[in-house]
């Protein structure tokens, strides 16, 4: 099995393109596989329950049910702090989002772990 590193940019203005790595990530696990989310840019708002909650992607389940599924899939998410702090989500927003505050040095290390990176 492979070891995917998946980073998305895409947040509430493209809730289709959005919930994308979600649903790709929770793909590729359930396949066997290892998987990784890195969500900078707009992707960050994403950690804010309010906006998670209020995103319908065209044909795909709600974005917070697939957000759901990857925590529960044991899928890493990372949200890039610079992103996060401009956008003022809160360490808390992260916390109760499961995922970690992710920095430079762990994008980098996400790209180093994996066999495959995925940009969405």
């Amino acid at each position: 099995m492979s070891r995917f590193f998946m980073k998305s940019s895409w947040g509430s203005d493209d809730p289709t393109r959005a919930a994308m790595v979600f649903g790709h990530g929770n793909a590729l696990a359930k396949a066997g596989h290892e998987v990784r989310i890195f969500l900078l840019g707009e992707a960050a708002l994403l950690a804010k329950a309010v906006v998670r909650e209020s995103l319908v992607p065209v044909g795909w389940p709600a974005l917070a049910e697939q957000a759901r599924e990857s925590v529960g899939l044991g899928i890493s998410i990372d949200v890039c702090d610079a992103c996060r702090l401009a956008r003022g989500v809160t360490d808390e927003d992260v916390a109760a989002f499961g995922a970690r505050i992710g920095t430079p040095d762990t994008f980098v290390a996400g790209v180093v772990w994996a066999d495959k990176v995925i940009a969405e």
